[in-house]
């Protein structure tokens, strides 16, 4: 990223600083994807991020702590919304009497909106991966981004990030085939049902 483009963002210069917005919201979404509630709207969550880049940005210390800064960002605006949805759940919950008392936070979903019913279960398969893991498969998948950008934003080696893609990939592939495994047995279990009622 080019850092004489951090520093003139970094001044307050809005030129500067929409660019900088523009070159860094692709991968701020996938972070965004990977840690917010199901229920939460990704475009008013990058409206949050970007507002709070452009208010805060003066305290970063220089150009490359811009990506660790602004994914820190990212991550705590998911969380900050997946908390206020477990608040409006408890308090739904409350008025109608049903509170439960080991209410967890809601999991991360809600991907790819327009997409097949095959590539929403590959995305909800992906999100119970390891935080680890989750991140840089998103990026890869979703995002089509390289394995060195995926690197800079995570900061860590390229060959890390390869590593932990190959290994995202294989623990979705097993998920998925777990998961068709258990709809299989569910299914033949419907059809011996279904028969046996109709032998009768």
């Amino acid at each position: 990223m080019n850092e004489a483009l951090i520093e003139s963002a970094i001044a307050g210069e809005r030129e500067a600083l929409s660019l900088l917005w523009q070159s860094s919201r692709r991968w701020v979404a996938t972070i965004l994807l990977a840690h917010k509630p199901r229920d939460a709207d990704l475009e008013d969550l990058l409206q949050v991020v970007a507002m709070q880049m452009c208010r805060k940005i003066s305290t970063v210390d220089e150009p490359k702590a811009f990506k660790s800064w602004l994914r820190t960002v990212a991550i705590n605006v998911a969380r900050q919304e997946g908390r206020k949805t477990t608040n409006r759940k408890r308090s739904m919950l409350r008025l109608v009497g049903l509170e439960q008392s080991n209410d967890r936070s809601p999991s991360p979903a809600d991907v790819i909106a327009a997409e097949s019913d095959e590539s929403r279960k590959i995305y909800q398969a992906a999100m119970s991966l390891p935080m680890g893991y989750r991140e840089p498969v998103l990026m890869r998948c979703v995002r089509s981004m390289s394995y060195q950008q995926i690197g800079e934003v995570l900061e860590l080696p390229t060959t890390t990030i390869e590593t932990r893609i190959a290994r995202g990939r294989r623990m979705l592939r097993e998920i998925l085939a777990q998961q068709e495994r258990e709809q299989h047995a569910e299914r033949e279990t419907v059809s011996s049902v279904s028969a046996r009622g109709g032998a009768r």
